[in-house]
């Protein structure tokens, strides 16, 4: 009987591969599709605007003549942002698709931290609850164990917090970097800013702490005050393609001009996404807003999940958090080839933008305006099963 159970597992792990396959060359023929499409509809817009200029100097090109190329071009136009429109939706609900694909099964044949054990790099004495929220959302969202590594004196507050977090209180001690690193084996994904601070001296470790954990390769998110860090220090995470930057407008402003020495177009935020990826080696880019746009620098993609109009602190934590979780999903997903046409950390980003937003949206509609961070994490689980398990 036990034979026979191992060999059902077996087949059904061959038959959910194949699922996997198949969704993913579906996924990648319909962007085929899409762009075909987009190419003939940019044609025959060359073509109708060439056959009007052609009308208009004509003398004898009569009045009614011109009004129908008018009327023409007018519709292809109507068309071609129609589709783009319908497009854009349509990548977003691939994008999504691909965001299941990563999710492991739960299984009783795994061990504990084999979905994930994550570290996040932060916490001082003045800011202790950003790191809580980023751990606490890893956990949450399914990883195993949540580490935090803090100074010694955010500890016990930390601590005090939740006694599901293994915090480590290290991280302004003189031998920090290397107190941490004899962790990295461990861990499968790395947050660092969330309640970091801007001490010379945890910015050095935390910078150390990046090249080290990059070494490992190790899937990085940098947030909060670790983007400070990059903007004073780009080469810190540069060209790493398990990196992902999460500026807000503000952050995103300062790493845009540190980068380009100019000041950024604030009109165009997609042009702007696109050239900081570009500048920090195709890194993937996640610019938080009223639509959160993603990019590793070849296209955009925009998360538009439904939110709400409440904005208090903490959110980017609860992002950050389920993006540590997500990379690692995702990068595993893509090394056994399950993901293959849209970069794993582009996946990753998406996802927990996804999740965010519609966390975000569930607790306040219970909630509404007095809506806090703490609110949407008691979210998760409910908002991650209607956005990947249904």
């Amino acid at each position: 009987m036990e034979k026979l159970m191992e060999q059902f597992l077996e087949q059904s792990a061959q038959a959910e591969d194949g699922f996997y396959r198949m969704e993913e060359q579906r996924l990648q023929a319909e962007d085929r599709r899409r762009e075909a499409e987009h190419a003939r509809e940019l044609h025959m817009l060359q073509m109708l605007g060439q056959m009007f200029a052609n009308g208009a100097s004509s003398s004898s090109s009569t009045h009614p003549q011109r009004k129908t190329l008018t009327l023409v071009i007018s519709a292809v136009l109507e068309r071609y942002y129609a589709l783009g429109s319908t497009s854009h939706k349509g990548m977003e609900d691939d994008i999504l698709s691909l965001v299941k694909t990563i999710i492991p099964p739960l299984t009783s044949k795994k061990h504990k931290g084999q979905d994930g054990r994550i570290g996040i790099i932060g916490g001082c004495q003045d800011y202790t609850g950003a790191p809580y929220f980023a751990a606490i959302s890893a956990l949450k969202v399914g990883a195993d164990l949540s580490h935090v590594f803090c100074t010694k004196d955010a500890a016990t507050v930390i601590k005090s917090y939740s006694p599901e977090l293994i915090v480590h209180p290290v991280l302004d001690s003189p031998n920090a970097v290397e107190e941490i690193e004899k962790w990295l084996p461990r861990l499968h994904g790395l947050v660092v800013g969330p309640g970091l601070g801007r001490d010379d001296f945890l910015l050095k470790t935390a910078k150390e702490v990046i090249e080290r954990s990059k070494a490992r390769d190790i899937p990085i998110v940098i947030d909060a005050d670790g983007l400070w860090l990059v903007t004073q220090q780009p080469s810190v995470i540069q060209g790493y393609q398990k990196g992902i930057l999460t500026p807000n407008f503000m952050e995103f402003t300062r790493l845009y001009e540190a980068l380009h020495h100019e000041p950024m177009d604030s009109s165009d935020h997609q042009r702007g996404v696109l050239q900081v990826s570009a500048a920090m080696g195709n890194l993937t880019l996640v610019l938080k807003g009223e639509q959160d746009l993603i990019t590793d620098g070849s296209r955009v993609f925009s998360c538009s999940v439904e939110g709400s109009g409440r904005r208090c602190g903490g959110q980017g934590d609860l992002l950050s958090g389920s993006m540590g979780v997500l990379a690692h999903w995702a990068h595993t997903a893509s090394t056994a080839g399950t993901v293959r046409s849209v970069n794993p950390s582009v996946v990753a980003a998406f996802g927990a933008c996804s999740l965010t937003r519609q966390c975000n949206s569930q607790a306040f509609q219970q909630h509404g305006r007095s809506t806090t961070t703490s609110d949407m994490i008691q979210e998760i689980g409910s908002a991650f099963k209607k956005l990947f398990e249904s």
